[in-house]
């Protein structure tokens, strides 16, 4: 009795006082936390790697290092010191891994051999010296070689001659570049006449060879995501992905082709003319699955999952009737079945679908006897959730984690026994189904399965820091947005809120337009650190945002300042509505890329706020077109070339209503900013001066669309910030 009274006392006396000990996120505190990459799971399944980047604000560096866990839980630590190291990858034997480092030549595959028993790396040694460096290695399932992406000259056949030309051009004091089509640079960098391309190297050492040889990029470029190339379970034959279309700029087209691993004549197997990419094949080789969309030029298709038959060559579609993006995924070992991802109202579940063992036909290719079970799309884990692993005994499920409140984390959920369930439906346990017989998501939801139960959070490296932090829950909120639709928002209170007081608002604007707002994590603009000055967050889902279904990405499209304007003026004056603790007299609106066109239109038809933050976002889309790289973009979501639909481009070009434009806005923009140039924000800097509006601009010489050195990221926060506190707090 005097143990429990003890408690009780320490409940109400202590607790209280570590609670109001906590203080507001600062920028400090978030560069403070160290960012987790994807789980890389051993072969016996005892350990999982993973590397962390460490930011140090005083050197100006992201450092990466790698990190060992075990997958039964325990304490997580790191493993190489001494050195950076990123993207550890497991040799089959699980006595080495790879990983990548630029401690000496620039990014080169360096080997660790690791203690099994200790979870220790014993000694590390470098396997590469390339002058065109070394990126994205994975092992041949046997071990004997590794596979690895080299930004090369197209028309040398070997290392000795790419490291003559890399020497010719350091030492070249002419820098001039000619360009003889399009896409000559892309997002951030120049091409400067060299292609990515995959070579093969033993893991013993020696020399590489160049396996996808010619003029074009192996893989294409990508923003994230999984690898677009793979090794054949037997370790002989490789799977990619490239585009070898003429007018690249203009081009989805992105196709799968298969190799032997000894080089020769590379095979296309697909003939979709928008993009195909990520394949796996599935563990006993005879599938290979795949991500496709079916619309040519269009980036913002739906991402279906595909599988290739490889005896027949048959392609099935697996997904057609589930209406969401399918993202990230990985095969059970037994092939039965694939997990992914896909974007769900502000999260990303992870799904599972079960296979037949006949589910392209058989090996003769005939579709008669071909079937996916009913209810073919099943939740399995709810949550912001990415980069997901299968232990090789098919028990474990593992995968990052993130909220708004926490960046990634790695998590690992027991993979239980499917069970049969009325109307022949599979679902795991007596989970309660969440998708219908078409394999759709259910409107009204579905309660967690109980696999979330099972989760074990196996890596909690920022404790230390957002144990001592005050951050407010993600709160969703519902609006009639434009035609009737119901469109999704989302608020984030200050700390310590108080629901008697007024609080001024920043109202954020999501890029894309095909992008969200969600219970997720960002450096680059966080919700949470953006709150907790003292302000109410406000972001609205609006049409073209993902997560909804594609008839609501597809809104977007022709009509950029149309619907999505409409949802956030709505959606705004839905939140004054019922909130009453926002002070709708003191409002700014901050938005990049497509939320950065978004302010810039906002600046030429609405007043109600009291300031724009605007940053790398279309000013002229006439010029925009001109200056951008990916035309398919453009073209696409203008329905074709500036000169043969310029009204439409005009309609919805925020310069042509500069006349109105009143509110102070603080414009930012970055010189290596290929997607939408340095010149947008110049023209609207330009025009807001000589208008005599209020106005600043923030200009970096050394970044891009993203805003990524930590010093440069520390003064943009403090940019953005004072300038919204200049207008809008009392």
């Amino acid at each position: 009795m005097r143990r429990l009274f003890g408690l009780i006392l320490f409940a109400s006396l202590v607790l209280p006082l570590l609670a109001q000990n906590k203080h507001p996120f600062t920028f400090e505190d978030m560069m403070a936390l160290k960012r987790v990459g994807e789980p890389i799971v051993s072969p016996d399944g005892k350990w999982v790697l993973f590397s962390a980047v460490d930011v140090s604000l005083e050197a100006n560096t992201k450092t990466p290092h790698v990190w060992a866990v075990p997958t039964a839980g325990g304490e997580a630590h790191e493993i190489i010191h001494v050195q950076e190291s990123d993207r550890p990858r497991w040799a089959p034997d699980g006595k080495r891994f790879l990983f990548l480092s630029s401690k000496e030549g620039g990014s080169q595959i360096w080997i660790a051999d690791f203690d099994d028993a200790k979870g220790t790396v014993s000694a590390t040694h470098k396997l590469t010296s390339i002058a065109t460096e070394a990126e994205g290695p994975i092992w041949s399932p046997d071990g004997k070689n590794i596979l690895f992406v080299s930004n090369v000259y197209p028309d040398c056949a070997d290392e000795a001659c790419n490291a003559k030309k890399v020497e010719e051009a350091e030492q070249s004091k002419v820098k001039a570049l000619i360009f003889i089509r399009l896409l000559y640079r892309h997002w951030n960098a120049y091409k400067g006449g060299k292609r990515d391309h995959l070579l093969v190297i033993s893991s013993d050492g020696g020399t590489s060879r160049d396996l996808t040889p010619g003029d074009f990029d192996v893989p294409p470029f990508s923003l994230g995501g999984q690898d677009d190339y793979t090794f054949s379970p037997d370790g002989q034959e490789i799977c990619y992905t490239s585009n070898h279309d003429a007018d690249e700029a203009l081009s989805t087209n992105n196709d799968l082709f298969i190799v032997s691993l000894n080089g020769g004549t590379a095979k296309k197997i697909t003939d979709n003319p928008a993009s195909d990419s990520s394949p796996l094949y599935s563990p006993d080789g005879k599938y290979i699955a795949y991500r496709a969309q079916v619309r040519p030029g269009y980036e913002s298709d739906r991402f279906r999952l595909m599988l290739y038959n490889r005896r027949s060559g048959h392609i099935r579609n697996l997904t057609e009737s589930f209406d969401g993006w399918v993202g990230t995924y990985t095969w059970d070992p037994d092939s039965s079945k694939i997990y992914f991802v896909a974007e769900d109202k502000g999260d990303s579940p992870v799904y599972s679908i079960s296979l037949d063992t006949a589910v392209i036909g058989g090996d003769e290719g005939k579709d008669t006897t071909a079937r996916l079970t009913k209810n073919k799309v099943k939740l399995i884990v709810p949550g912001h959730n990415d980069d997901l692993a299968v232990t090789h005994d098919g028990k474990s499920l593992l995968f990052t984690r993130m909220s708004v409140r926490f960046p990634n984390e790695i998590f690992r959920a027991a993979l239980t026994q499917a069970a049969p369930v009325a109307g022949g439906a599979t679902v795991f346990d007596s989970q309660e189904v969440c998708t219908d017989a078409g394999g759709k998501i259910k409107p009204e939801g579905c309660k967690a399965p109980p696999m979330e139960k099972s989760l074990v959070q196996l890596t909690d490296l920022n404790h230390a820091v957002l144990s001592r932090v005050a951050m407010a829950p993600l709160e969703s909120f519902w609006f009639p947005g434009a035609s009737g639709d119901k469109v999704e928002a989302f608020l984030i209170k200050p700390p310590s809120f108080d629901a008697s007081k007024k609080y001024p608002v920043k109202f954020l604007l999501h890029g894309g337009p095909q992008g969200a707002w969600g219970d997720d994590w960002s450096y680059r603009w966080n919700p949470e650190l953006f709150a907790a000055n003292g302000y109410v967050v406000v972001m609205v889902n609006f049409h073209g945002s993902t997560g909804y279904g594609q008839k609501f990405i597809d809104a977007v499209n022709g009509d950029w300042g149309g619907a999505p304007f409409e949802d956030l003026m709505k959606g705004l004056d839905d939140a004054e509505h019922t909130y009453p603790f926002i002070d709708k007299d003191r409002e700014c609106a901050l938005g990049a890329s497509f939320g950065g066109y978004m302010a810039n239109w906002i600046l030429g038809h609405s007043q109600r706020f009291k300031c724009i933050v605007s940053h790398d976002g279309t000013f002229n889309n006439e010029s925009d077109w001109g200056t951008t790289e990916e035309l398919w973009f453009e073209e696409w979501e203008l329905k074709g070339p500036l000169y043969n639909n310029r009204e439409l481009y005009r309609k919805w070009s925020p310069h042509l209503s500069a006349l109105n434009f009143k509110t102070p806005t603080l414009v930012v923009h970055g010189q290596l900013d290929y997607r939408l140039d340095v010149s947008e924000g110049f023209q609207l800097f330009t025009t807001l001066q000589r208008l005599k509006v209020p106005s600043k601009m923030l200009y970096f010489p050394d970044e891009g669309h993203w805003v990524l050195k930590p010093q440069n990221s520390q003064l943009w926060y403090k940019t953005v910030n004072d300038w919204v506190d200049q207008w809008v707090k009392k």
